[in-house]
Parts: structure tokens; sequence; C-alpha cells
């Protein structure tokens, strides 16, 4: 959010920026964080309002983030380097507070998807959290009841989007989406949202190590009709796996029960549209040719 020049930054400008309290490693990280910018701070014979306003926020926002209440923005950590002459090792802290900015769960889905060399979701009633774009994630996020306050809406979304950094690694993983089809219809977000979403499907779709395929609505019953199915296979031959309607919905790396979300996932992929037929429906529902 940008703020006007010579206004110093308060919390309402950086909302979704909280220490989760039930994040222990978070909650130590940020705290280890805080103190080495008071110590530092006050190693240079610096007030808080003073080194506020020579960094551009405001004194109570310093106060939190000294005391582990906040996490730093990156920007924060690379300005108050620069004032306190530290040299870097400040504005490096941020490859740690980075990892913690997002939820344990997410965080944690995220990492195990960031060492898997191949990646299978199927989604029953939405678009999967990794195809999603910014306007329909937030929307579909601002959708619960009861609601979620603004800041954990921003950090939830700042969340889903990090994972999709999954799409960037070098070598990159071979990742296969089936989406039921009757979701693709909904507009979620008004008209240019919706079209903003199918379009970026299109973009994920084309790429060399993905498939994409839909499910269409007038087919039989099949395995997912549960909910979500997710499979991920690592380097050293692991995997992982979870389905809605399996196991409790826990996730699982016993091979039995493994092999039996591999067969569902197998028979749905089975029962969708291929892959060029699939994004030659995506792009029918765009009303292009």
């Amino acid at each position: 959010m940008s703020v006007e020049a010579g206004r110093l930054r308060t919390e309402a400008d950086e909302p979704g920026w909280e220490v989760d309290p039930d994040d222990e490693w978070g909650v130590a990280v940020i705290a280890t964080v805080g103190r080495q910018l008071k110590l530092r701070r006050e190693a240079v014979g610096m007030r808080a309002g003073e080194f506020g306003v020579a960094i551009g926020y405001g004194e109570d926002l310093v106060y939190k983030i000294e005391g582990g209440r906040r996490i730093p923005r990156q920007e924060y950590l690379v300005r108050a380097d620069e004032v306190l002459q530290a040299g870097g090792l400040i504005a490096a802290t941020w490859e740690d507070v980075k990892k913690v900015r997002y939820p344990k769960k997410v965080r944690e889905l995220g990492k195990l998807e960031a060492m898997a060399v191949e990646i299978g979701v199927y989604e029953c009633n939405i678009i999967a959290g990794l195809l999603q774009t910014p306007e329909h994630a937030r929307t579909v996020i601002e959708a619960a009841q009861p609601p979620y306050p603004p800041d954990d809406v921003e950090r939830m979304v700042a969340a889903r989007l990090a994972r999709q950094s999954v799409f960037d690694r070098d070598p990159a993983p071979s990742i296969h989406f089936v989406l039921e089809e009757a979701p693709l219809h909904r507009q979620v977000g008004g008209t240019m949202v919706w079209r903003r979403q199918l379009e970026r499907l299109l973009e994920v779709g084309r790429l060399r190590n993905v498939t994409l395929q839909i499910m269409p609505t007038n087919t039989e019953a099949h395995p997912g009709l549960d909910g979500r199915i997710e499979l991920l296979k690592f380097p050293d031959g692991t995997a992982v796996g979870r389905g809605d309607g399996a196991f409790g919905g826990r996730p699982t790396s016993e091979p039995k029960q493994l092999r039996i979300l591999e067969l569902w996932y197998g028979i749905i992929r089975a029962q969708a549209l291929s892959p060029r037929e699939s994004l030659a429906f995506i792009k029918q529902l765009l009303g292009e040719t």
C-alpha cells in the first residue's frame, strides 16, 4: 500500500503482519529479530521515535516490531540496516522473517510442495489455490462466515499466492490438476475477476510441466465426489497424500493408503477431459475461438 510522502507508516498501512501466537517457531524468530533491532538502535543512541522518523515508521509500530508483536516488512529491515549502519546484517534477517510471514499450516504445505517432484491435485468445489489469481483468492477468503478480520484476509491471500512459487522452480516439478466444471462457471468477484481467473488457468495449463484437466458435470460418479485429493511425491521415492473422503481427511504416507489415493486419482484423471479438450473448454467459456 502506498503512503503519502512525509507521513509515517502505521499498523493501518500494513494489515496482515501480526504474529500468530500459536506459531511457536514464528514467535521465536520475530522476537529474536525484534530484540536485535532494539539492541542495535540503542547501541547507536537513537530513541524509538527518532529511529521511526528516520525509516518512515511510527513510534508505536517500531516498539511493536522490537517487542516481537509485529512482523517487519523487508523494506523496514533494509531501511533499518541503512540507518543503523549494520552492514547488511539486519537486511539479511529477511531470509528468516519471510518464512514465518505466512500461517503455520500454509507454510508446512508450501514446504512440502516446494520439495515435491510430482504434485497431483483434484478439487471438487473450488479452483485450486495454486491456480487462483489474487482477486479470486481474496474474494473466496472474504466470503467465509464468520468473516475473517481484514488483517487475516491479507495474510491468507499472501500465503496462498506465495505457494505459487512452485511454478518458478528449476528443475520444474510435474504438476497435474483436475478441476470440476461447475466452479469454472461461478463468476467469483464479478465478470472481470472471473475472466482473469479463466485466463490464468489457460496460462498455467500451457506450461510444459503442467497438465490441467476439467471434469465435466455430466459425467459418471467418481471417487472424488467427497472432496479434495492431493498427492505429493518426493525425490527420495517417498510420498504423502490426503483426501477429504479418506482416512479422516488426515495426511498419510502409509503405502497402502497412498495406493488407494493414487487409484482414486487415476480414475478421476481417466474420466476427465483430456488436457487439450480442457483448454478448449476454458476458451469456450471465455468466448474465444
